[in-house]
């Protein structure tokens, strides 16, 4: 199975994340942020894996260190969970919710790059700054370029419809080829 582990300590945040692609959706989350690990549970069972996330943040100061250091070692586990594998490395999707829509797609080929067009907001007290931030260290930490684009009228509908993109869009580029998918014979 392809599955990671990685931890992080910094005086600000205490990060664990276990990370398995061939997964069920089964999860366990725990950010101290609650719309966070919501967020996590449609990542996960969206994309069919399974996710353990317990984090220790300075949630006293605000929520951006805890969310940032989420998705930086996030993303570390991802790239650690397909080191000795050859993947599609493509993922594409189109996510419905109400009366929003996220489209994500997703080149894990080693560069990072993140472009995400998502309205400005609040919801579940989490700016969409710190979205944008959690994607911004899961991408650079992974080595994916990822490319959102969300739009609707309820903020929590649109978020919500991006983390499910999100983890379809990654199921898809994580299932295992048969060789490296590049016209220069390797990732990066």
């Amino acid at each position: 199975m392809k599955k990671a582990r990685v931890e992080r300590k910094t005086v600000e945040t205490s990060v664990l994340v276990e990370f398995m692609v061939d997964g069920s959706g089964d999860n366990e989350l725990d950010t101290g942020i609650g719309f966070m690990d919501h967020m996590l549970d449609s990542f996960a069972t969206h994309g069919r894996f399974n996710l353990v996330v317990d984090v220790d943040g300075d949630l006293d100061v605000d929520k951006h260190h805890t969310i940032e250091d989420t998705g930086m070692v996030l993303g570390s586990a991802i790239k650690k969970s397909i080191e000795e594998i050859n993947i599609d490395r493509f993922g594409f999707a189109s996510v419905p919710m109400d009366e929003a829509i996220a489209k994500t797609s997703i080149d894990v080929s080693g560069r990072s790059y993140l472009v995400i067009d998502i309205p400005e907001g609040t919801v579940g007290g989490v700016n969409n700054v710190l979205i944008e931030h959690f994607f911004r260290s899961l991408c650079d930490s992974a080595g994916m370029t990822v490319h959102i684009q969300a739009v609707g009228d309820d903020m929590h509908h649109i978020v919500e419809a991006v983390f499910k993109s999100f983890g379809r869009a990654l199921n898809q580029a994580l299932k295992e080829s048969s060789g490296v998918i590049s016209t220069k014979g390797t990732l990066d």
